[in-house]
This record gives C-alpha cells, structure tokens and sequence, in this order.
C-alpha cells in the first residue's frame, strides 16, 4: 500500500505538557515583534471543541524546466533556487540515464536564471565545452558535479570574491567552493570539510542570520535508514557541533534522502525543511514537511505535502523531489512558490513544477463546522497591535479574547470574517496590550495561520 494510502491528511494536535525547544511549562513565552506561525505547539496550551491542527498543500502551477539540453537529461536534479536582488537564480545537475538505467554522459553542474521565477533562462555561457561547444549553461565539471548546491552568502563579511558558497559531494566528504558571481566557480579547498556521513543526496548549507553562523545539513546512515545530520562553522571551513536531527516523540523512523531545509524568510527564527520521503522497496519518493526552531530537534509531519498523484508523472523511481528553495514572486505577495521535480528516469526528460502555499501557510489552526478554541501559553510580546494571517469559510469567523495570567478576559475582538494575510484585529473595548497575556481564539469555518505583535 502507498504510504499516501497509509496516512490521514488531517492531523489532530499532540498537546504536550512537557512543552517542546526548551521552553519551560511556568515560563511565558516572549515572542516579541516575531511572526509566530502554528506549525508547532510552541504557542499553544489547550484545545477544545473542533479545532485541530491542519496540514496543508500547495497547489499544483506550471512546469517551469526541462532539462531537454544534451548535456542535461531525464535524471538532472539536485536544484538549489534563490533570489539575488531582481534575479531568481537556479543551480542544479544535468545527467542522462539510458532505459536500464546506465548513464549515457558525465555529469555537470548547469545554472538557469529568471525575472519572475516562473520563466527560465538557460544562458549560453561560454565556460566549458561539451562535445567540441561551449555553447552551453555549463558552470562545473569538475569534483563535485553529482550534487553540487549552491547558495548566495548573506555573511556581511563574506569577501566579494566568495559572495556564492556551494557543496558538492566527492572524495569522501563535501567540498566548499565560491564564486563572485554564481557562474564561475573554484574549490575554496581540494580536503573535503565535513567527512562524517554519506553524501550521495542535495547536501546543503546557508547562512544563518539570526545566529551569526553558517549551517549545513547532509546526509548519513542512522538506524539502519538514510537520515539527516547537521553542523556549524563560522568560516565554511571549520566545522563543528555535529549532531544528528532529533524529532519530537512518537515520530516514525523513515529513510529521509534529501531535506531541503532553510530559514523561512517571513519569520527566520525558524527553520522550514521538506525532506523527501524514500520508499526502498518501490524507489519512489513524497516530500513531507517538518519545523524546527534549534535547527537540530524537529516536529515532521506525517503525510505528503506533495503526494505521488500530484501532477503529473511523479509516480516513478524518484520521481517526487522538493528542491531547496522557496520564492516571493514579484506581484504576487499572498503566495510562496515552491518547487519539485517530476519525471525522473523517464524516456522524456525531466521536469520542474511551480507549487504555491499561501504565505505562513504550511499548517492551519482549523475550526471547523462545529467551532472551537484555543488558548495560548502566557505570552510576553513587544508590540501595541495584534495582527493575524487568516481566512474564514462562509459563515465562519475568527474571534480572540486577551486573558490576563489567571485567565480573566480583558478584551473581546471584532469577529473576522474574510481572507486577509496582515489583518489588524479591532477590539470591543481597546484592552491595552501590555505585559503578559494569554490569547483565546474562538474558530468556526476558519484558518488561522500566523499571528504578530507589532508596533
């Protein structure tokens, strides 16, 4: 039976009393000016009636590459998407199997470009020659090209010359490059700097900057599975505080190939990862989706963000795979778009797809028909207004309620009705927001996504 079979995409909340991150149960909650989205219980102390924790999916958009370049092919992959200024860069694999499976040329290490990240560029470059031309996209081809991932470096002390860091897996370890441009590479050094694990899957790293370091993620062998292990440097060299990822209690043990995990750019305290569920017995592959907010403990859900009946072709031996990335398009500031790959081994080459969530939209604090409430940790925050992310269905509504610490209400909401993604709530009786506080959300027909004290 499919693994989408298996599972249920509705999930109830876990409410645990031992709360989760290193949050102590009589501590309040300083949340600050930050966006606090409910893909966690990080927030929330209670439930009652119909409410529930929702994961939610993208919705399928368009095809925006096939690899149908010579030197590309039907098993090209490995994509690492970014926005640099008013360009969307992409930096991924092109490769070629044969029906049994053989590759039919080397691999190399292709760059693509666009202005709106849904129409793509391959430039002819003119950097290395493929069959006599150099007439190609071609920015690698050397150690490296299997999976070589590349991100831009937002480090304020990264040299002009290393404004671009990749991986790429050889020699029995990842090897760091730079580049000042994202197009013409070199090895930063020829001795791999991280050696402890296996490398054969998008093996990545970034820039944190909320904590001041550089972050990677790789793949290794952990109980008898392929799982996900992580470290930190503060020069991409050095690395350090090597720790396999943990996951909140109950989660199953499943082979994880790639994990696609960044800071979510809307609220960068925490970290979003879509690591790509593999099947071993059947080779097939679904992206599921966890959050963290150590970068080494993780809440992973259960069932597919993007199952293999999706559109269109991902069924196959590998077939399923989110890339690393997720972009703001210009216009479009109620979406994220993400990407995942389809059509891999096939006789037509490979594909990439558009998919969009709804901004802070990966889970929903759902109400449904019948309504119910949520009641918040005590919270201490920095901001004068409450704003939140939501929709509600017709004939739904939001209400909140400000409890004072011993849960005596001290303000009453406007109810919401509508889909806004910034709302302000109005108050009965302009309770001041000071000090700290416990919200009670009241739920009918209605999303709730993401919440923010501002100023």
């Amino acid at each position: 039976m499919a693994i989408s079979q298996r599972l249920n995409l509705v999930l109830p909340l876990l409410i645990l009393f031992t709360p989760p991150l290193g949050v102590e149960a009589t501590d309040a909650v300083d949340v600050g000016n930050r966006r606090e989205l409910f893909v966690d219980d990080y927030l929330i102390a209670n439930i009652t009636g119909d409410v529930r924790q929702q994961l939610m999916r993208p919705e399928p958009a368009e095809v925006v590459l096939v690899t149908d370049e010579p030197w590309e092919g039907n098993t090209s992959g490995y994509y690492s998407l970014f926005q640099d200024g008013e360009t969307y860069r992409m930096i991924y694999r092109g490769w070629q199997h044969d029906p049994q499976k053989k590759a039919e040329h080397k691999e190399v290490t292709c760059y693509a470009e666009s202005k709106d990240g849904i129409h793509w560029t391959k430039p002819r470059l003119g950097l290395f020659e493929w069959n006599g031309s150099k007439d190609n996209n071609i920015v690698w081809l050397g150690p490296g090209t299997h999976n070589f991932t590349a991100f831009r470096d937002d480090n304020p002390d990264a040299g002009a010359e290393a404004k671009y860091k990749a991986f790429g897996g050889g020699g029995g370890g990842l090897l760091p490059f730079v580049s000042p441009d994202c197009l013409r590479w070199t090895e930063l050094q020829e001795k791999p700097v991280i050696t402890h694990g296996a490398f054969d899957s998008q093996n990545l790293a970034f820039w944190d900057s909320e904590r001041k370091e550089y972050r990677a993620y790789w793949r290794y062998f952990g109980n008898g599975v392929r799982a996900i292990r992580t470290a930190t440097s503060k020069d991409f060299v050095h690395w350090e505080n090597e720790a396999d990822l943990t996951y909140t209690n109950g989660t199953p043990v499943e082979h994880l190939y790639t994990n696609a995990i960044q800071k979510y750019f809307r609220a960068r305290h925490l970290f979003v990862g879509f690591p790509t569920r593999f099947e071993a017995k059947s080779q097939e592959v679904e992206p599921v989706l966890m959050v963290s907010r150590d970068g080494v403990r993780f809440q992973r859900y259960a069932d597919p963000v993007i199952p293999r009946d999706a559109p269109k072709d991902r069924n196959h031996n590998r077939s399923n795979y989110m890339t690393w990335g997720m972009l703001e398009l210009p216009d479009r500031p109620r979406e994220i778009s993400v990407y995942a790959t389809e059509n891999y081994y096939e006789p037509t080459p490979g594909r990439v797809r558009r998919f969009v969530y709804r901004v802070d939209g990966f889970v929903a604090l759902r109400g449904g028909p019948e309504g119910g409430g949520m009641t918040t940790k005590s919270m201490k925050h920095g901001g004068k207004q409450l704003r939140l992310n939501y929709t509600a269905r017709p004939g739904g509504s939001v209400s909140v309620e400000i409890l004072d610490v011993a849960g005596n209400v001290k303000g009453v909401s406007e109810p919401l009705t509508g889909d806004e993604i910034d709302a302000v709530v109005k108050w009965k009786d302009a309770p001041r927001l000071r000090g700290e506080l416990r919200l009670r959300f009241q739920l009918r027909n209605a999303d709730v996504y993401s919440l923010q004290f501002v100023d």
